[in-house]
C-alpha cells in the first residue's frame, strides 16, 4: 500500500508539530517556574513562621473554633474539596496519619472544605469510614495558609506558629511525616 502526501497534509502536519513543541516548551518553562517558586516558598515558611492566631473555622455543629483557641497543640489543616481528585487520593493515608496520634491530645487534625459544602463533606467522610472532621471557612483564608492550588496542608506548632505548608497530594502515611509532627510535639 502506497500512501501519498500532498501539500496540504504536510503543511497541516508540521503547523501540528510545531504546535506540540511550542505547548511542551511553555510547559516546561512553567514547571521550572514552579519548582523555583515552590523551593523559594517551602524555605520561606521555614524559616518565617508566620502567626495564625484569628483563622477561624465552623465545625459541623456550627461551632467556631479558632487557632488562637489551639495554642499549645499541634494544628495539621488540611485544605481539600469533594471534587478534588489529588484531595480524595490522600484522604486514605490523612486518615492513617491520624490515626496513629488517636488519643494524642497534643494534635489536632482539621480538615477544611474550601467549598463550605458541610453536608457533602459529612456524607463523604462518612461514606469511605474517615475518622476526619470536617470544618468550613469561617471567613477568608489567608494567601500565607491557601495559595491557588488544593490539596494544601498547614502545620502549625504549639506556638501557634505556620511551620509548614504543602502544596499538592502527599502520602501522608509516610513515616518521616508522622517523625516530624512527634517532633514538633515534643519541642516546647
Amino acid at each position: 500500500m502506497k500512501i501519498q502526501f500532498n501539500r496540504k497534509m504536510i503543511g497541516m502536519l508540521l503547523i501540528a508539530c510545531s504546535i506540540t513543541a511550542i505547548s511542551c516548551n511553555s510547559k516546561t518553562k512553567d514547571t521550572q517556574n514552579s519548582k523555583s517558586d515552590e523551593t523559594a516558598e517551602d524555605s520561606t515558611v521555614a524559616t518565617t513562621a508566620i502567626q495564625a492566631n484569628e483563622v477561624s473555622f465552623k465545625d459541623e455543629n456550627g461551632k467556631d473554633i479558632t487557632l488562637s483557641s489551639l495554642k499549645g497543640k499541634v494544628v495539621f489543616i488540611n485544605f481539600w474539596a469533594t471534587w478534588c481528585p489529588p484531595c480524595i487520593h490522600e484522604m486514605p493515608s490523612i486518615n492513617t496519619l491520624k490515626q496513629s496520634f488517636k488519643g494524642n491530645d497534643d494534635i489536632v487534625f482539621l480538615m477544611v472544605d474550601v467549598d463550605g459544602t458541610m453536608e457533602k463533606s459529612k456524607a463523604f467522610m462518612t461514606e469511605n469510614k474517615y475518622d476526619l472532621q470536617v470544618y468550613i471557612p469561617n471567613g477568608d483564608i489567608p494567601q500565607d495558609f491557601l495559595g491557588n492550588a488544593i490539596p494544601t496542608t498547614v502545620i502549625i506548632n504549639k506556638k501557634g506558629e505556620m511551620v509548614d505548608r504543602m502544596e499538592g497530594g502527599r502520602d501522608y502515611a509516610d513515616p518521616e511525616i508522622a517523625k516530624s509532627l512527634n517532633e514538633l510535639i515534643q519541642s516546647n
